[in-house]
């Protein structure tokens, strides 16, 4: 599919003070500079596109996250009408930041699960009407894939090896998937991802540990970004052809790293990137391997200072 796509080139930033703090060479890819602060548009925009070749003329989502903002901007981009199911946890905030976006915003269940079987009714009643899935498709997995192959012209135009490790949060598994795709493309097949979640989130660890997919009861952690109950079975396959390291991190630490970005970079993230950013501000063994350690800053739209206090005090309780 050639066409051109939704999402920006963002920047790679190698990071002295990181570096210094876990001895060893850590590279940021900045997925906070997309048009919506979160990586997802690189694979949402493309999937959009496919849907709308295939001519759709409205796109249905359930999602009251970065995934539901990234089909409303990718609706507006394609001319395409969107509604956006959302459950009933999504702060008004998000849900303001879908309107903005012209998106209609339908409130159904507690949890994304309820939301994602209401929007696929929706879409069954709806004449050329597209679902977009928030992780689980190929064509999302492509659209992630981009970031290594950036990654890869970033770093052969200063000459740089590819990287020891690829830190990755996990939710539902679409990042990962488009990664580990990446990796294979460029060569990179025997580079590690640590595949990070938060404690209460951690269906991939449950799963790779059993190797079968397994869904946990109910989403515990503040990382609502990583709350998918199941990941996405392309994760674990996988997980059995490319070296993926598990590593689980409380809340307190995902929360933490977001407030060290924060005074290292002056942005905001989401706990769920946090998560993966606790790997090189917790200095765990795994970022001092030798070479460079790469880290998808996968951003985020639903956070600000105030939610970051409100849910630091949630955890003191």
């Amino acid at each position: 599919m050639k066409v051109r796509p939704l999402h920006r080139k963002t920047s790679l930033v190698h990071s002295a003070m990181l570096s210094e703090r876990v001895g060893n060479s850590v590279e940021l890819k900045m997925e906070f500079e997309q048009p919506i602060r979160s990586f997802k548009i690189r694979g949402v925009g493309r999937l959009a596109q496919a849907q709308a070749a295939n001519g759709a003329t409205s796109l249905i989502a359930s999602s009251g996250g970065n995934a539901g903002l990234a089909v409303a901007y990718a609706g507006q981009q394609l001319d395409l009408a969107v509604t956006v199911v959302v459950p009933s946890t999504t702060p008004e905030f998000m849900r303001a930041k879908l309107r903005a976006e012209r998106a209609e915003v339908v409130e159904h269940g507690d949890s994304w699960d309820e939301a994602h079987e209401h929007a696929l009714q929706v879409q069954r009643r709806s004449k050329n009407a597209a679902y977009v899935h928030p992780f689980d498709d190929p064509e999302i997995w492509r659209g992630h894939a981009s970031i290594i192959t950036e990654d890869v012209d970033s770093a052969t135009s200063r000459g740089t090896t590819p990287p020891s490790a690829v830190i990755v949060a996990v939710g539902g598994g679409g990042l990962l998937c488009g990664v580990v795709e990446g990796m294979r493309s460029v060569g990179w097949t025997d580079v590690p991802v640590v595949a990070v979640e938060t404690e209460g989130a951690a269906s991939f660890a449950l799963s790779l540990a059993s190797d079968e997919l397994k869904t946990l009861d109910a989403i515990t952690s503040i990382a609502s970004s990583l709350g998918a109950r199941t990941v996405a079975a392309k994760a674990l396959d996988w997980s059995r052809l490319h070296p993926v390291e598990s590593v689980t991190v409380t809340d307190t630490m995902a929360l933490r790293a977001c407030r060290l970005f924060h005074e290292d970079y002056g942005e905001w993230v989401e706990p769920a990137c946090g998560a993966a950013l606790s790997v090189v501000y917790g200095g765990l063994p795994i970022a001092a391997a030798g070479g460079r350690v790469l880290v998808m800053v996968c951003g985020g739209a639903g956070v600000n200072a105030g939610l970051i206090d409100h849910w630091s005090h949630q955890l003191e309780e």
